[in-house]
């Protein structure tokens, strides 16, 4: 399966660094450190919904979409950044990429995103 019209995107992955409360493990670093980059070849990314909660001190617009890649071993995990141009998303759900039970087929894998705004 491709994707003709698909689009660039990229996976960004923050570089590990040592615990502080524990120095014998490590934490994803901070967003503005060293990032893990991966272009993301054949892929897209698809309108899923928009909502605007608002209370009397803040407002804000939550957007869900979600990354479709035709390898379904695309390494992306949850904590992940996706960037597609200027538009940042954050992989916050298990990417999923299911397999026709009755004949193995797996055409793609559909990777939860979020954007928040406001």
């Amino acid at each position: 399966m491709e994707f003709p019209f698909g689009e660039p995107v990229v996976r960004e992955r923050r570089t590990p660094v040592t615990n502080p409360y524990d120095p014998g493990a490590t934490v994803p670093g901070p967003w503005d450190g060293p990032l893990d980059e991966l272009p993301i070849d054949g892929a897209f990314i698809g309108s899923s919904t928009s909502t605007a909660p608002s209370d009397a001190t803040r407002q804000q617009v939550l957007t869900s979409k979600s990354l479709f890649c035709v390898d379904p071993a695309v390494d992306v995990q949850v904590g992940d950044r996706i960037r597609r141009g200027s538009e940042v998303y954050y992989v916050n759900a298990r990417p999923e990429a299911d397999t026709n039970p009755f004949t193995g087929w797996q055409p793609v894998v559909e990777i939860p995103l979020d954007m928040t705004e406001g």
